[in-house]
């Protein structure tokens, strides 16, 4: 049995994620890899209280990268899914937001 405790993983904050959140009113989130639209919008609605208006998900695949001190080691960092959460005009979410 699932919660939507389970469904969001952890907020992905980057450059263009600070972009969306601040132009676009859109919050990027890694997800469980059995998580629907439906799933992700009910978690974010109700962890958050706000109004979701779309949700887009997508699958990001493995990639090889290598280690700091020996260059010849090479280490697979495992794929994951992510959803950006589009709110309504009105709505923000306070984790994304900062130091005020």
């Amino acid at each position: 049995m699932t919660t939507i405790y389970d469904v969001l993983r952890r907020p992905l904050v980057t450059e263009k994620s600070n972009y969306q959140n601040s132009d676009l009113h859109q919050y990027v989130f890694e997800v469980a890899g059995f998580a629907t639209k439906n799933m992700i919008k009910d978690a974010v609605e109700t962890l958050f209280d706000v109004n979701v208006l779309r949700v887009n998900v997508m699958h990001m695949p493995a990639k090889r990268t290598r280690r700091a001190k020996s260059r010849r080691v090479m280490v697979r960092r495992s794929s994951f899914k992510k959803a950006i959460v589009t709110l309504a005009s009105g709505d923000t979410i306070d984790v994304f937001e900062g130091v005020k």
